[in-house]
């Protein structure tokens, strides 16, 4: 039977992220996973280059955008989604949980009185197993929690989208130590992914490839159960905790973490301007944790 879906891939280098556009073949409807906003740390600009790319192929390929699916608030790109909202439509989702990942980092950044952390940001939040639809195509959503609490990804035909929990089997798993995160959940979590069946694809967010090769963002489950340096076939729970608080503690913040969750808890929206008519975003002091 032929896939009734196609999947389109668009690699940006800077942040090392993979957006998806997966669209039905039949309706022309589509979601877009995981857009990416350009924005240069050292100016404080943003810029559109990599949505743009998205931008095009769509309105090339004369698609219909359902939906603009985010597999977690990142700590590591900015948004596209609002972007891309403005320009092609399409609803704003991510997990329900992200309401726990708003009430940590509001506080964290003392946001604005009138942000509240509630998810009415997004247009739709997911529960775990829920179905949708992409045209005449049903997707499920997939609670992941581990990476953060509101990990979802996204299961399209004979494919899944797993977000930030798996990475390449040569790269191994998600870190786990960001607020919310725990190992032993994104253990279980990754578990369920490689319950699916052997020849599922497995599609990541991110490649952080060996200097060997180029950069990939497609594998299998059997793929990763044989070879995920982290979790293939034989290594418990305890193991892989163990391993992954070693890691983790040695691992630097990434380089846009404060500025990217600032805007991604708001589904990608910049904070509102301050009377001058300028938007900023918030340096907290001292606040997150010494990586050297």
């Amino acid at each position: 039977m032929h896939a009734q879906t196609a999947t389109q891939a668009f690699f940006d280098p800077i942040t090392w992220t993979v957006t998806y556009v997966v669209w039905d073949k039949a309706s022309r409807h589509a979601a877009v996973i995981d857009p990416v906003l350009d924005y240069d740390f050292k100016s404080g600009h943003t810029h559109t280059g990599s949505a743009d790319r998205v931008l095009a192929y769509v309105q090339e390929n004369r698609l219909q955008l359902d939906w603009i699916l985010e597999t977690h608030a990142h700590a590591d790109h900015l948004s596209g989604a609002q972007y891309l909202q403005q320009r092609i439509g399409g609803r704003i989702a991510i997990g329900e949980h992200i309401r726990d990942v708003q009430t940590v980092f509001s506080r964290m950044f003392n946001f604005e009185r009138s942000f509240m952390p509630d998810g009415k940001q997004f247009d739709h939040l997911f529960k775990d197993g829920e179905t949708f639809m992409i045209g005449g195509v049903e997707a499920t959503a997939l609670l992941v929690p581990g990476h953060t609490p509101a990990d979802m990804a996204y299961r399209v035909e004979g494919a899944v989208f797993v977000g930030d929990t798996l990475f390449m089997p040569d790269v191994g798993t998600a870190r786990a130590d960001f607020p919310g995160g725990d190992a032993h959940q994104l253990y279980r979590s990754i578990h369920r992914i490689l319950q699916l069946p052997p020849q599922t694809v497995i599609y990541v967010c991110h490649d952080y490839p060996p200097a060997s090769r180029e950069p990939e963002w497609q594998t299998t489950v059997a793929e990763q159960r044989a070879r995920n340096i982290h979790v293939r076939d034989g290594i418990g729970e305890d193991e892989f905790v163990a391993m992954r608080t070693a890691r983790d503690s040695a691992l630097e913040m990434p380089t846009l973490i404060l500025p990217s969750i600032q805007v991604n808890v708001r589904a990608g929206q910049m904070p509102p301007p301050d009377d001058n008519g300028i938007a900023y975003l918030r340096i907290p002091l001292n606040a997150l944790p010494v990586r050297r």
